[in-house]
């Protein structure tokens, strides 16, 4: 059974950085797609990252373009999310996913989330 466990979350400060990590127990194709998700208080979900690593096509939200990026390691077990710039609105909880069908959607393993809260 897939496991897919976050870290790297924590507290920030406005502008500051974070890197978040995602190590799987077991390899996915590579031919479905890697994303990060966050849920913030009042908010829905939504996705700010995903990797195609077939193809090496990235996606992101015109909230986080530019300031977020997303990778993978060569071995496929371990993806990454660099936060650069962190706003307040950036608070949340952020989950990474595999398996999907699309850049945002059909995932079928997901992790338990790591928390990230920035400051003004």
């Amino acid at each position: 059974q897939m496991e897919l466990v976050e870290s790297g979350g924590g507290s920030v400060q406005a502008g500051g950085s974070l890197r978040l990590s995602c190590t799987a127990s077991h390899y996915t194709s590579n031919y479905n797609y890697v994303g990060w998700f966050r849920a913030a208080p009042g908010k829905t979900r939504e996705g700010v990252a995903a990797l195609h690593p077939a193809s090496s096509e990235t996606y992101y939200p015109d909230s986080v373009k530019g300031r977020f990026t997303i990778s993978q390691d060569n071995r496929g077990k371990t993806a990454y999310l660099q936060m650069d710039k962190l706003t307040p609105e950036d608070t949340g909880t952020y989950y990474c996913a595999k398996g999907g069908t699309g850049p945002y959607s059909g995932y079928a393993y997901w992790g338990r989330g790591t928390q990230v809260t920035v400051s003004s």
